[in-house]
């Protein structure tokens, strides 16, 4: 993506002039929805340095390693490569963009808009938004969609992750409010942890959750999973169930409950409704069947369940897993089941407790910024929530048709149903399922508009007209974190470039529109001149405040000073009230027509797509512990590559010897949608015919083309358009896929040291060389900041044939090995070509770049080599020699395991030798000597895990 520079203008921030002062602003982080706080140094004008807040009540000032590195994303040299720094139009698709004017770009996207609107109507038009948006940007987006253009097509990638949870609770509950807190975690008895790999997804909670059993040993932890993960690792008791069947445990469970008579009887009458029904229904699920079922065992099964019931107070914590499925609504409901038999709900260390997976999911359902919801919790079915709010926002009616969710959308834009989409802060070109008719669609639709901060995302490839928007550190405004507690975030430096705020984008063009849809208009109340009068993000908010009145998330009783003054609150808080609530429920009354919770009367149903003799694997995707979605921001960062390095798919090790495969070997994953070719890596945590792929590695990390010479689009090229009928959410955790070798003989490796201002724009570059060959990878690594300002680019690629000198060659001048100072072999009958070159400092020579293609087996010796920066002036052209012996022994630092310290796994075994004592005293004994895990704690569970595999040597005596 060709990107343009251009000053801030004078008047892009209301921040105070940049000085010589070092100057510290509260925020949050841009990650999951834990909602840490953030104090976030400026100077000049630029972000220097991130540490977390103490007084945040969230983290109380820790960070994982994501949020830890914040700065880094933020630095002059990734801004200069990566952002959005001015509007860019494509005036023919597939050419580059180039820059025009605010004004030219707002008045030609109104006329597109407006043009559509007449010709087709307004449903002709989607908007896709994000749970990275803040809540007053969220707010104004669905006030665009609902109040001015008439459509309710307007759904975010929060559908990907928490729809279901939404639909859980209010299946149940009767509203969309977790009704627990962080807090929990000290009172709790038993931790329930189903679907979520808490160590990864949730680093910081984790961190709270191991204090909690520190503090109370007799704590029981429980982990569900179809993967052996870290926080598996954790458990007094893991059930390795297989993947779908979550249903179908919860109902064992519940049977047991019945049987051992620890049923709350005296709450199920006075709280609930429809208990009946669901024992009729639980009364057929017995252990021995739910243990065939879910491939456990039936002792496991009881002992969880008593465990659930006796250990009390229990609390349940889960993610995706549970969400992500076609059947992601009665998954939740029914461990809410659990709780609601029990009255294990509103008393301190008990609920379901959904970990909400963006910064902000929980803001976007708050203003109802999705395709059946309104704002504070209305539901769009219900007349009276129309009319009031049409009555909010001063117009007559709005409309009353429910809008096509995430994967209906771009269905529908790939039929030619709908002719524009406007996508704000989200990647659907990488995270959607079903990536082919993802792109139909972007290629179909007439008029596509991205508003984003980073003009690096496959989806910019696709956009007619780019926007470019501010990001954090930049941004104003509110989130609202899995707690229901609502955080004030402020702009530390003004916004880079031309970019300006997602609401000021939003009311821009709404007012504009308003010009040309005097049919729209025309619906307006009296006096009401525009609906987007705003002029800050605080206006937006009153005006949100003002929608929560007598709702269940009534937080008139809050504002933007409060906030600033008090610090982040829990929702409800009503006018009069001087905290918020910090638990839901705990007078057993609940938002329904008669005060009662609702068992649901569920039934276990397979996965959508079941395995089969064509498709024998059942693919799993899920989150890296330092990566973060599409990663356009982590993805700047070499050193959070330190952990994983490159894309692989994970297979039982029986499956590998079973096809005859070493690690490292490239497979073919195919589903019925797609297929992609990657990398294979033995892994015992999952089951034999399961596989895993990180939902992180999209085309602009892992490309290539299949062999009809279609491209071959990330991991979501696999994934199953299916979704939960009740909650839309796709079915994101399973799909059936095929595993077979691969032979493509001829392969390239090229890795390099760059210069910290030129190595992202490199990456970029080679982008487009990645569709030459069947198999290609492109990551950065190193570790940042670099003391000589150098970051690393990795490029991995395979093929039938030699690729053709012109590719080479401009591989090797991207990468820095075309020079004539280069040492060089190359037998181009054979296909074969080394390329290296060395550079001279204090310590000696070392190898600051090279280029193999063909035989590459010398990777072994060489990648560590450069990556690790050994002196290498013994070996000189040697290393053009072939072969994974090394000429001169090499001593590798090993895998990193802690990316804050750079610790890894080599020093730490050396180093735990000494140790002595338990697991907990060998490791604090470790993370004396080495300092890993004591910064985030990220790693921890890792440490524990060496720890166990690693015992102490035996003291001499």
């Amino acid at each position: 993506m060709e990107q343009v520079v251009s000053a801030p203008p004078s008047a892009a921030s209301a921040l105070p002039p940049s000085s010589d002062t070092t100057q510290t602003t509260r925020a949050t982080c841009p990650y999951c929805g834990t909602g840490c706080g953030v104090l976030i140094e400026s100077r000049q004008g630029r972000i220097i340095n991130v540490q977390g807040d103490p007084q945040h009540p969230a983290n109380f000032g820790r960070l994982c390693t994501k949020g830890s590195t914040l700065h880094l994303t933020a630095a002059e040299t990734v801004t200069q490569q990566t952002r959005l720094l001015a509007p860019m139009r494509r005036d023919q698709r597939g050419e580059a963009p180039a820059p025009i004017a605010w004004e030219t770009a707002m008045e030609e996207a109104a006329d597109k808009l407006a043009g559509i609107i007449r010709q087709h109507g307004p449903d002709a038009v989607g908007f896709y938004g994000s749970g990275q948006l803040l809540t007053e940007d969220y707010y104004v987006l669905n006030k665009l969609a609902k109040g001015l253009v008439g459509t309710n097509n307007v759904d975010t990638n929060s559908r990907l992750c928490m729809s279901s949870a939404v639909a859980g609770y209010k299946a149940t509950l009767g509203s969309d409010a977790p009704p627990a807190c962080y807090e929990d975690f000290n009172h709790a008895r038993t931790l329930f942890i189903v679907g979520a790999n808490t160590a990864y997804a949730h680093p910081i909670l984790f961190r709270r959750i191991e204090e909690a059993r520190r503090a109370n040993p007799a704590m029981k932890l429980i982990v569900v999973d179809p993967r052996r993960t870290e926080t598996a690792d954790m458990a007094d008791l893991f059930l390795q169930i297989l993947p779908g069947t979550d249903v179908a445990l919860f109902h064992g469970m519940l049977h047991v409950l019945i049987a051992d008579g620890l049923i709350d009887t005296a709450y199920v009458k006075q709280h609930t409704q429809g208990f009946e029904a669901l024992q009729a229904i639980v009364h057929d699920y017995t252990p021995e069947v739910v243990a065939r079922t879910c491939g456990i065992k039936v002792e496991d099964l009881i002992q969880a369940a008593r465990w659930f019931g006796q250990q009390t107070p229990t609390l349940s914590l889960y993610c995706q897993g549970l969400n992500q499925s076609s059947s992601g609504t009665d998954k939740n409901a029914a461990l809410i089941n659990l709780h609601l038999a029990t009255g294990q709900i509103g008393l301190p260390g008990a609920g379901p407790f959904s970990l909400t997976g963006q910064p902000n999911a929980m803001g976007g359902r708050e203003v109802g910024g999705m395709a059946n919801l309104l704002s504070a919790h209305r539901d769009l079915s219900n007349p009276q929530h129309r009319a009031e709010v049409a009555s909010l926002w001063g117009v007559d009616d709005v409309p009353a048709q429910p809008g096509k969710t995430a994967v209906e959308m771009f269905e529908a834009a790939a039929r030619g149903e709908i002719k524009a989409l406007w996508i704000a802060c989200t990647n659907p070109a990488q995270s959607l399922p079903d990536q082919a008719t993802v792109r139909k669609a972007l290629e179909t639709a007439e008029f596509v508009v991205v508003q984003e901060a980073f003009g690096t995302t496959a989806t910019c490839a696709y956009a007619d007209l780019l926007l470019p928007a501010t990001t954090w550190g930049e941004k104003e405004g509110t989130v609202t974190n899995s707690e229901r507690r609502i955080s004030r975030v402020k702009a530390a430096v003004p916004p880079s470039g031309e970019a300006r705020h997602d609401w000021a984008i939003l009311s821009d063009i709404g007012r504009r529109l308003e010009k040309r849809l005097s049919q729209r208009t025309a619906h307006y109340r009296d006096g009401i001149e525009t609906l987007f009068p705003y002029e800050s993000p605080e206006s937006v908010w009153n005006e949100h405040r003002e929608s929560t009145r007598g709702r269940d998330l009534d937080i008139t009783g809050l504002s933007y000073a409060i906030l600033e003054g008090a610090g982040p609150q829990q929702w409800p808080m009503p006018e009069g009230a001087v905290a918020g609530q910090a638990r839901l429920y705990a007078d057993g009354q609940f938002p329904t027509d008669n005060g009662k919770a609702r068992f649901a009367a569920v039934r276990h149903e397979p996965v959508s797509e079941q395995r089969d003799q064509r498709y024998p694997f059942s693919l799993n995707t899920g989150r890296l512990r330092d990566q973060w979605h599409g990663m356009s921001r982590t993805g700047t960062l070499g050193r959070l590559f330190g952990h994983v390095s490159e894309p692989a798919v994970e297979l039982h090790p029986q499956d590998l010897a079973r096809m005859g495969l070493q690690p490292g070997d490239l497979v073919e994953v195919a589903s019925r949608r797609g297929q992609i070719v990657i990398p294979a890596q033995a892994s015992d945590t999952i089951a034999p015919m399961q596989a895993f792929i990180a939902m992180h590695w999209g085309e602009e990390y892992l490309s290539g083309l299949d062999h009809h010479g279609r491209a071959m689009n990330g991991v979501n090229a696999l994934t199953v358009p299916a979704f939960c009928p009740k909650s839309k959410q796709p079915e994101l955790k399973h799909a059936a896929v095929r595993v077979t070798p691969v032979a493509l003989p001829w392969r390239l490796l090229a890795v390099a040291w760059l210069p910290e201002t030129d190595a992202l724009a490199v990456r970029e570059a080679l982008k487009p060389l990645m569709s030459a060959f069947a198999f290609t990878s492109c990551v950065p690594f190193g570790r940042e900041p670099h003391a000589q300002g150098k970051v690393g680019v990795l490029f991995r690629a395979a093929a039938m044939e030699p690729a053709s000198s012109d590719i080479l060659a401009r591989i090797e001048s991207l990468m820095g090995v075309d020079g004539v100072d280069v040492m060089r072999y190359q037998d181009k009958h054979r296909g074969q070509k080394r390329a290296m070159r060395m550079e001279r400092s204090e310590e000696g020579l070392k190898l600051t770049a090279f280029l193999m293609a063909g035989d590459i087996s010398a990777e072994a010796w060489i990648r560590p080599l450069l990556q690790e920066e050994l002196v290498a002036d013994t070996y000189g052209r040697a290393l053009l020699s072939p072969g994974a012996t090394p000429p001169v022994a090499i001593v590798s630092k090993g895998k990193q395991i802690c990316t804050c310290f750079n610790v890894t796994e080599p020093a730490i075994i050396d180093t735990l030798a000494t140790c002595q004592g338990d697991t907990d005293a060998r490791l604090q004994q470790l993370q004396g000597a080495l300092k890993c895990g004591t910064n985030c704690g990220s790693c921890i569970p890792a440490l524990r895990q060496l720890v166990k595999l690693h015992p102490a040597m035996a003291s001499a005596t």
